[in-house]
């Protein structure tokens, strides 16, 4: 699954790291959230908090270098999906 993240980037569907994610999110671009499962508590209180005032479902299930791997970027602890079409292939 952390491809079709690769993907998703390539296609320029995706807002990589925390004040990126978090602003996506305020402005509604973000249709899903890939959080850190090895963020700190701080970042994970900070988004998920965002995430649930604007209601966009977030996923936990990818560790900061597999996240960081997919977009081939360093130290990605979140990122927003702004594409529907690329969010409901992770949903499933």
């Amino acid at each position: 699954m952390p491809n079709r993240l690769g993907l998703a980037q390539v296609a320029g569907k995706v807002k990589a790291g925390t004040d990126f994610t978090v602003e996506a999110i305020r402005s509604k671009q973000a249709k899903l959230v890939f959080l850190a499962s090895d963020a700190s508590d701080n970042t994970k209180k900070r988004v998920l908090d965002k995430a649930s005032f604007y209601a966009v479902p977030v996923l936990e299930i990818f560790d900061t270098a597999t996240l960081s791997k997919a977009v081939g970027r360093t130290n990605i602890k979140a990122l927003a999906i702004t594409d529907q079409g690329f969010a409901n292939m992770f949903k499933k």
